[in-house]
C-alpha cells in the first residue's frame, strides 16, 4: 500500500507540472498537393497540440484530383492547391451528392520569378513597367525569354499558368470557353518553354540544379520565395505578377470521410489560430487568411485581376491536350497566298504591309503580342496576279528574317489580272511537297484577294483537283480573307470545302482579319 501511495503521489505531481494530459492520438490519411511537403514541420506541432496525425500522400494537384472518386475515396482528407478542377470533374460526371466539407486558411498567387537582367528587359518592353502574359509571350516568341513551367497534366501551377495565359490571349474578359481556343494563339509563347517538370516542387529543384536552363520560372509565389531563401541561386529571382490576370492557389482542405469530422475540425481550428498562421508565413512563405497576422514585406501587391477557371472540364481537357506536352509544339508552316493584282495598289497594299509589320512585332496591342510571328515558324509567300508571280520560303530565326519577309511583301510587282484559283491550286501543290518531306509538319493556307477570279482555272476545276488529292493534303485547311470586291460566296465556299472559314476584312480591317484567323489550323 505504501508503494501504491508513493506512485499515486508521483503521478499527481507529474499531472500538476504538465497540465492537461496529452490529447488522444488519431490519424487522418491525407491526399495532398506535392508542394505541401514544406508543411511537414508544422504537422508535427499539429500532432503534438491536437493529437491528430496527418499521414500524407503527396502527388501533383491534377493527379491527386483525378484520384478522387466520389463514393470510393481512399483517403480521409484531400488538401489541394485548388479544388476548381475537382468541381469541374464533379460537374462533368453529373454528381448530385453532397460536396465534401472544405476549409481554407492560406493562399499563394501564381507569379513569374525572373532573373534580374531579364526582368529589366521585360519592364523595358512595357508601357507602364508592369508585366503581362502578352509581354512574356512577345519576348518568348523571339527567344528573348526562356521559362520553366510545370506540366499542366499533373501540376496545379502548370494548369493555372496555362489557363491564365490562354484566358489573356482570348481577350474576352470572361472565363475561357472552348470556342476561345479553336485557333492557336499560344504557340509563340510556348517556344520559350525550356524547362518542364511534373510538379511545382520538382520544377524549382530542377532550376536550382541548372540555372542556365531558363531565365524565368512560372510557379506559386510561395515556391519562388522559398527558392530565393534557400541559398542555392546565384542571385534571387525578381517576382512579377502578370497584370492581365492570375489564378490563386487557396489550398482547400476537404473532408472526404464525414466520420472524421471532429478530427478534421480540430486540424482546421489549429491552422486558423494566429500562432499557426504566423508559422505558415514564416516557414512556407504562403499568405495567411487571418487578418490579425501582420503583412510580410515579401508579399507585394498583385492587383485584383484574378482569373476564373473555365466552366467546363472539357475546355480544360482540350487545352491540356493541345499544349501540355512540350515535345508537341512543332512550329507551323503557313502559306500566304496574296493577291498582287493592280487593284491592290495604293491604300490596299499599304494595309497588307501594315498587317505583316504587326505580325513582325510592330503591333503593341495584347492581341498583337500573342499572334506575332515566332522563332522556328515557317512561311511560304505566294504572290499572284493572273498567274503565280513568285514563291518564296522563310524560316524565322531572328529579326533579320522578319525584315526580309516584310520587304518581300512590300515590293511592288503587280499584274493586270487575277487568277485566284490557279494560285490556290499551286499552294496545295506546295503543301503536298512539304507534307511529303515531313508528314508531321502542320500546314495551313491563308488566301487573301480583293477581286474576282478572271484568269486561270475556275472554282469548279480547283475543287475537282482538291478532291483528287491525297488525304493528308486534303487535311490542309484554307482560310480565306475577302477584301475589296472579292466574291464572298466563292471564298466562303472554298473555305468550307477545305475545312477553314472566311473572314470579311471589309467589315473590320485587313489587319484585324489576318489576326482573327492567325493560328487557325
Amino acid at each position: 500500500m505504501r508503494r501504491l501511495g508513493v506512485l499515486c503521489a508521483v503521478l499527481a505531481l507529474l499531472a500538476a507540472c504538465t497540465g492537461e494530459p496529452p490529447p488522444p492520438h488519431t490519424v487522418l490519411r491525407v491526399l495532398a498537393s506535392s508542394e505541401l511537403t514544406d508543411m511537414r514541420p508544422l504537422l508535427e506541432e499539429l500532432r503534438r497540440d491536437t493529437g491528430v496525425e496527418l499521414v500524407v500522400d503527396h502527388r501533383g494537384t491534377i493527379d491527386a484530383t483525378n484520384a478522387l472518386e466520389p463514393g470510393n475515396y481512399q483517403h480521409d482528407v484531400a488538401w489541394l492547391s485548388t479544388d476548381r478542377y475537382f468541381d469541374l470533374k464533379l460537374k462533368q460526371i453529373g454528381f448530385t451528392g453532397e460536396r465534401p466539407l472544405s476549409s481554407r486558411f492560406m493562399f499563394s498567387p501564381l507569379a513569374v520569378g525572373v532573373e534580374p537582367g531579364t526582368a529589366e528587359l521585360l519592364r523595358a518592353s512595357t508601357a507602364d513597367q508592369h508585366l503581362s502574359w502578352a509581354d512574356l509571350a512577345d519576348r518568348a516568341a523571339m527567344g528573348m525569354v526562356r521559362f520553366g513551367m510545370a506540366d499542366p497534366r499533373h501540376a496545379g501551377s502548370g494548369l493555372s499558368a496555362l489557363i491564365g495565359v490562354a484566358t489573356a490571349a482570348a481577350g474576352t474578359g470572361g472565363a475561357l470557353r472552348e470556342e476561345d481556343i479553336t485557333c492557336d494563339r499560344l504557340r509563340g509563347f510556348f517556344t520559350g518553354r525550356t524547362l518542364a517538370e511534373d510538379t511545382s516542387r520538382q520544377l524549382a529543384d530542377a532550376y536550382a540544379a541548372d540555372q542556365d536552363s531558363a531565365d524565368a520560372l512560372i510557379n506559386y509565389e510561395s515556391v519562388l520565395l522559398s527558392l530565393n531563401a534557400g541559398g542555392t541561386l546565384r542571385e534571387p529571382l525578381e517576382i512579377l505578377y502578370p497584370r492581365d490576370g492570375i489564378v490563386l492557389a487557396d489550398y482547400p482542405m476537404l473532408l472526404l470521410d464525414p466520420a472524421k469530422r471532429d478530427s478534421f475540425g480540430a486540424v482546421v481550428a489549429w491552422f486558423e489560430s494566429e500562432r499557426a498562421q504566423r508559422a505558415i508565413v514564416e516557414r512556407t512563405s504562403r499568405r495567411p487568411l487571418n487578418s490579425a497576422v501582420p503583412r510580410d514585406p515579401r508579399f507585394h501587391d498583385f492587383g485584383t485581376n484574378t482569373l476564373y477557371f473555365p466552366e467546363r472540364k472539357e475546355t480544360v481537357d482540350r487545352l491540356t491536350a493541345e499544349y501540355a506536352d512540350p515535345l508537341s509544339h512543332n512550329p507551323s508552316h503557313v502559306m500566304f497566298v496574296l493577291d498582287f493584282s493592280e487593284s491592290m495598289k495604293g491604300p490596299r497594299m499599304d494595309a497588307l504591309r501594315s498587317a505583316f509589320a504587326g505580325f513582325s512585332g510592330a503591333d503593341p496591342s495584347a492581341t498583337g503580342k500573342f499572334v506575332r510571328f515566332y522563332r522556328g515558324e515557317r512561311f511560304t509567300v505566294l504572290r499572284f496576279g493572273g498567274t503565280v508571280i513568285d514563291e518564296r520560303d522563310f524560316v524565322v530565326s531572328g529579326q533579320a528574317d522578319l525584315d526580309a519577309l516584310r520587304d518581300h511583301v512590300g515590293s511592288d510587282r503587280f499584274d493586270r489580272s487575277t487568277g485566284v484559283w490557279s494560285a490556290l491550286d499551286a499552294a496545295y501543290e506546295k503543301a503536298a511537297a512539304v507534307i511529303g518531306e515531313d508528314p508531321e509538319q502542320p500546314v495551313t493556307i491563308v488566301l487573301m484577294t480583293d477581286g474576282e477570279n478572271n484568269a486561270g482555272i475556275g472554282l469548279p476545276d480547283f475543287l475537282r483537283n482538291y478532291e483528287a488529292r491525297h488525304p493528308p493534303v486534303k487535311a490542309v485547311h484554307t482560310y480565306t480573307i475577302r477584301f475589296g470586291e472579292a466574291d464572298a460566296g466563292e471564298l466562303d465556299q472554298v473555305a468550307r470545302a477545305t475545312g477553314g472559314r472566311m473572314v470579311d476584312a471589309n467589315a473590320t480591317s485587313l489587319a484585324e482579319a489576318f489576326k482573327e484567323i492567325r493560328g487557325c489550323r
